[in-house]
């Protein structure tokens, strides 16, 4: 039974690995809650269901043993009386069919049912493997060594990881060739193995990855390997005795920095909360304001300067509350059903970089969206016929997007019909505890989610060309739950609505 219970399970979750991805949309993470409470009950249900076939199949063969309970002295005497023959011949034909249905018990097979149905809505190994990314990035992104990551947890979860999870997120980020992080968790299962905490997996397997792990850093970063390779019992023996006399009291672990490109330091130090000073006379020109619509001027908007070169436009208050609960309501059974992809471009992503989940949603489900749309069109005063759907994106676990420019596409199908994407509006549906903050690495300007204002900037320059200054990125969300709304307008049909210039510098 055991055994069939796990071909079972391994079953449902290998089925639902391209279904859930619960990872890669915190919303979706948080269904888990219910979904094991409900996981739980069924298995209550169908424990009792055997017990109780339990109990009847034992009552059978209780029934079954008496009524055979003396064997006849003379068998052949025995078999030989028509009569007897016929009452062993006919409660033997009757016996395995009783059974059988007891076996097989409506009852069981209903909670049976009902456990495998619960069963196809765990999460799947690609979760565990998506979340474990999803802390990596964290890691690379904040500095941190595993200590701080359960530190950070116990202090706000009463949370503690074991030995063995810290070995086995040691093992996943190995297998997708995160080595310096490998070998991070897996000297903090040394640690705690060293501290006498309790688990499956020994020093001595902890020890040998280790060794493995160091032998890989050092092949990655060119270091002369010719003296030989982990498999000699030499080179083993000296990574073995190197690794025991480390110092695992040190506050702060070695951490293994790779090479990174200029932007992306630029963008890692603006995630990280470092600011760019401003001259007093562009700080001057930061300010809040009352503006009517561009388009209706009975519209009125509180309107803040975010960032001056170029103009970066935040409104506050731009959705009620009531509108961000029906943005949800809608998108949510479309998020439960989608893809981690790529909420720039649409596109599906890799597993290593998984960012969020997105719905798109239209004018025809809800009264709500054509209201937003003309607050939109009365904000920017651009026109919204060529201008894409609403997409709704809740970032998962770790949930970041690297520098990006938004009217780059690759394949744009629309490129001809629409035009590129001239501007982007980018609302704020939620407040984010730490991390999650959209960042122009090029200019410096870092802006923090902030629940129920919109963003504006222009992707392109008046004279048509890619505005540089507009590269973005959205940081790792390392607390929160991170939920925005994007509107993008395209260029055509704008030619009354923005004026062109032919100066390079527009």
């Amino acid at each position: 039974m055991e055994a069939k219970w796990i071909i079972l399970l391994s079953t449902c979750w290998i089925s639902c690995v391209a279904v859930n991805e619960f990872y890669s949309s915190t919303d979706h993470m948080i269904q888990l809650i219910d979904i094991k409470k409900k996981f739980v009950t069924c298995l209550h249900e169908y424990i009792e269901a055997l017990e109780h076939q339990s109990d009847l199949l034992k009552r059978t063969l209780n029934a079954f043993e008496n009524d055979f309970d003396d064997a006849p002295k003379d068998p052949e005497k025995f078999i030989s009386n028509p009569l007897a023959a016929y009452q062993l011949v006919r409660k033997l034909s009757q016996v395995w069919p009783a059974t059988l249905d007891l076996i097989e018990g409506r009852h069981a097979k209903d909670a049976l049912e009902n456990l495998r149905s619960t069963a196809q809505t765990l999460p799947s190994a690609d979760d565990v493997e998506g979340v474990v990314m999803a802390l990596i990035r964290l890691q690379e992104m904040y500095r941190l060594d595993p200590r701080n990551i359960t530190l950070f947890s116990e202090i706000n979860h009463n949370l503690r990881l074991d030995p063995d999870e810290t070995f086995h997120i040691a093992t996943i980020s190995y297998l997708n060739q995160r080595f310096q992080y490998a070998l991070l968790w897996m000297e903090e299962t040394f640690r705690k193995l060293n501290k006498g905490e309790e688990a499956i997996v020994t020093k001595e397997e902890v020890l040998y990855q280790l060794a493995s792990f160091s032998h890989q850093i050092q092949l990655s970063s060119g270091q002369d390997l010719t003296k030989g390779d982990l498999l000699q019992p030499a080179l083993y023996k000296s990574l073995i005795e190197s690794i025991k006399t480390w110092d695992w009291t040190a506050k702060y672990i070695p951490h293994f920095d790779s090479p990174v490109h200029s932007m992306d330091k630029a963008y890692e130090a603006l995630c990280t909360g470092k600011k760019v000073m401003m001259t007093p006379q562009r700080e001057r020109k930061l300010v809040c304001r009352y503006r009517t619509g561009r388009g209706n001027p009975l519209v009125l908007f509180k309107e803040e300067v975010e960032w001056d070169q170029p103009t970066i436009l935040r409104y506050h208050d731009f959705l009620s509350e009531g509108e961000i609960d029906t943005i949800k309501t809608l998108a949510r059974p479309k998020l439960s059903r989608a893809k981690a992809i790529d909420p720039v471009t649409g596109q599906k992503v890799s597993a290593a970089s998984r960012v969020s989940k997105s719905a798109w949603l239209s004018e025809d489900e809800d009264p709500v969206i054509t209201q937003i749309n003309q607050r939109i069109a009365d904000v920017t005063g651009l026109e919204l016929e060529t201008a894409e759907e609403l997409q709704i994106a809740n970032y998962g676990i770790g949930g970041q997007y690297e520098p990006h420019y938004d009217s780059k596409l690759t394949n744009d199908s629309d490129f001809q019909l629409r035009g590129g994407r001239i501007s982007t509006v980018l609302i704020y549906m939620s407040d984010v505890d730490i991390g999650g903050a959209t960042v122009f690495p090029v200019i410096g300007a870092a802006l923090q989610p902030k629940r129920g204002t919109a963003v504006l900037w222009f992707n392109l320059l008046r004279n048509g060309d890619e505005d540089a200054r507009t590269l973005h990125a959205a940081c790792p969300v390392f607390v929160g739950n991170k939920w925005v709304a994007n509107k993008w307008i395209r260029s055509h049909g704008q030619e009354f609505r923005r004026k062109c210039s032919a100066i390079k510098s527009d």
